[in-house]
């Protein structure tokens, strides 16, 4: 299993930029692709306990959706996370 796992779908622009930044930073993540997919949507409300995309997930912390990632981004937080959960 992957160290960041993230819920999305296709065509959400929150859901692409999520994959941007984490491409941008060389982040491999599992990407769990919700369109169809009940089983999926019904484990990331499960885990998360929401029910927008994307959901992300660095090792067990959930980090909620792009706008989150983001802003651990601008604090400087999102590099250490992912260091410490050894995505990168």
């Amino acid at each position: 299993m992957s160290v960041v796992v993230l819920y999305t779908t296709e065509y959400c622009p929150y859901c692409v930029a999520a994959r941007r930044l984490l491409d941008a930073k060389g982040v491999g993540y599992e990407d769990r692709k919700l369109e169809g997919r009940y089983d999926l949507r019904a484990e990331m409300e499960a885990r998360s306990g929401r029910t927008s995309v994307p959901q992300i997930f660095i090792g067990d912390r959930h980090v909620g959706g792009f706008d989150d990632m983001a802003a651990l981004e601008r604090r400087g937080e999102l590099d250490p996370l992912l260091e410490a959960s050894g995505a990168i």
